[in-house]
C-alpha cells in the first residue's frame, strides 16, 4: 500500500511540467538566489565587500529595516498596509529622547533612565499600532488612507517636539546607552542579534500559531474567514500593534547610533520595510508570508545601497532609484509567476 502510494506521488510529480516545478520552486528559493548573485557582484566590483568589517556594518544597518519588515509581514500577509512605519519611527524617537534627558535629573544618566526610556518607546509602538489598527477595522477606512493620514501626524508631532531642529540625547546618557548598537557579544553587534531573535520569533508566530494560519487566511479572503467564525478585526488591530512592536525595537537599536531625532529621521522607511517584504516573497495582496524572506530581502537592500558605495559607475544618491525599480520588478514577476501556477 505504502509502495503504491509512493508510486502514485513520483508519477504525479513526473507528469507536472517541468517549468511549473520550477516556478513553485523559484517563489521560495527566488530571493535567496538573488542575495547570492547580489553578493557575487559585489565581489567582482570589490573586493573590500567581503571584508569583516564591511560585512558587518551591512548587517548591521539592515537590522533596522528588517526588523520593521519582520512587522509589515504580518499585516501584508492580513491583507493591510502600513505607511506610517518611517514617522512613527521618527516619533518614538523623539518621545524618546525628551523623555530620557528629563529622567536625568531624577535618576542620573544610569541605566534605570535608558530602561524607562526604553519601556515608553515599547508602549509608544503598541498604541500606535492600535490605533491604525482600530481606525482601519472599525471605521472601515481604507489602511492606506489611514496610515498615509498618521505618517502626517506622527511627521508633524515631532517636528513640533523638536521646534523645527533636532532632538539630541544627553551625552551621558548616551554613553551609557551606546553599546545597544555598537556593543557585539560573540563578535555579532546587538542589532543583529536583535534581528535574528525577531526572526525567529516572527516565523514561528506565523507559520506554527493560530494567529499565523487566521493572517493568512483574513489575506487570502476575508469573507471567508468571517463566515469561519475568525474574529478578522481583532486579528489585524493584532497585526498593527505587532508593527507598532517592530517600530519601537527598530527605534531602541536606532537611538543610540546617532543619538538624535528629528522631521527627518525614519524618511523613507516605509519605502524600504514594504520592498523587502515583497522582494522576499511576500504577496501585497495577502494571503501569503515569507519571514525569512523578508529578511533577505531587507539584507538585499542595504546591499545595494553598500555596493553603491564601493562603486562610483552608480551616484549613491540613486538608491532610491535602485529600490524603487525593485519593487516594480518584484510585483510584476510575483503577478506573472503566481498567475501561471497558482498557490
Amino acid at each position: 500500500m505504502a509502495n503504491n502510494k509512493k508510486s502514485d506521488n513520483t508519477t504525479t510529480q513526473q507528469r507536472m511540467p517541468a517549468s511549473k516545478r520550477f516556478a513553485v520552486d523559484l517563489k521560495t528559493w527566488g530571493p535567496f538566489v538573488a542575495l547570492l548573485a547580489l553578493a557575487v557582484l559585489g565581489v567582482l566590483i570589490n573586493p573590500a565587500f567581503l571584508g569583516l568589517d564591511n560585512l558587518s556594518n551591512m548587517l548591521t544597518r539592515s537590522a533596522f529595516i528588517g526588523i520593521i519588515a519582520i512587522g509589515a509581514t504580518f499585516v501584508i500577509t492580513a491583507g493591510g498596509l502600513d505607511l506610517s512605519v518611517g514617522a512613527m519611527a521618527a516619533f518614538i524617537a523623539g518621545v524618546m529622547i525628551i523623555l530620557m534627558n528629563s529622567l536625568v535629573e531624577q535618576f542620573g544618566a544610569g541605566w534605570t533612565t535608558v530602561l524607562l526610556g526604553i519601556g515608553a518607546s515599547l508602549l509608544l509602538g503598541i498604541c500606535a499600532g492600535f490605533i491604525n489598527g482600530i481606525v482601519t477595522t472599525k471605521g472601515k477606512i481604507e489602511a492606506f488612507i489611514v496610515t498615509l493620514g498618521t505618517m502626517g501626524i506622527y511627521r508633524s508631532l515631532v517636528t513640533y517636539l523638536s521646534d523645527g531642529g533636532t532632538l539630541t540625547l544627553d551625552w551621558a546618557v548616551r554613553d551609557i546607552y551606546r553599546p545597544v548598537y555598537y556593543g557585539s557579544f560573540l563578535g555579532i553587534t546587538i542589532p543583529v542579534w536583535v534581528f535574528l531573535a525577531v526572526a525567529v520569533i516572527g516565523y514561528i508566530l506565523l507559520n506554527y500559531t493560530r494567529f499565523g494560519r487566521y493572517c493568512f487566511a483574513i489575506g487570502s479572503n476575508e469573507k471567508v474567514a468571517e463566515y469561519s467564525a475568525i474574529h478578522v478585526d481583532r486579528v489585524k488591530t493584532l497585526t498593527y500593534m505587532l508593527q507598532g512592536v517592530c517600530v519601537a525595537l527598530a527605534t531602541i537599536i536606532y537611538v543610540p547610533r546617532l543619538g538624535s531625532a528629528s522631521g527627518a529621521t525614519g524618511v523613507l522607511w516605509e519605502l524600504e520595510a514594504i520592498a523587502a517584504v515583497i522582494i522576499g516573497g511576500t504577496m501585497l495582496k495577502g494571503g501569503h508570508g515569507r519571514i525569512w524572506g523578508t529578511v533577505v530581502g531587507a539584507i538585499m537592500l542595504t546591499m545595494i545601497g553598500n555596493i553603491l558605495n564601493l562603486t562610483d559607475a552608480i551616484s549613491n544618491y540613486l538608491n532610491g532609484t535602485v529600490q524603487g525599480i525593485i519593487i516594480i520588478v518584484a510585483v510584476y514577476l510575483q503577478r506573472a509567476s503566481w498567475r501561471k501556477t497558482g498557490p
